[in-house]
């Protein structure tokens, strides 16, 4: 029977290893790239909430104290929606 020119059966240990290390070193580069990438989209989740909580604020205060330009400015803005939803 011929032997196989790729490997001998005591390498297979030592390719093992060899392969085992290099997934390790492929993970950690994995983990390093996005880490940086998560941060960034926890601090983007953050910065919206802050956006929507001023939005929600300023529309509150809005409606309160000019009812009737808000209402317009509402209907303005679903118009224009609407318009580029259709186009």
């Amino acid at each position: 029977m011929a032997q196989s020119t790729y490997s001998r059966p005591d390498e297979i240990p030592e390719f093992k290893e060899k392969a085992s290390e290099q997934l390790n070193r492929t993970v950690e580069r994995a983990e390093s790239a996005a880490n940086p990438v998560a941060g960034q989209g926890r601090e983007g989740g953050e910065r919206m909430r802050e956006v929507a909580a001023n939005f929600k604020g300023a529309l509150d205060k809005s409606v309160r104290d000019q009812p009737m330009a808000t209402a317009a400015a509402a209907a303005i803005v679903g118009f224009v929606l609407g318009a580029l939803w259709k186009s």
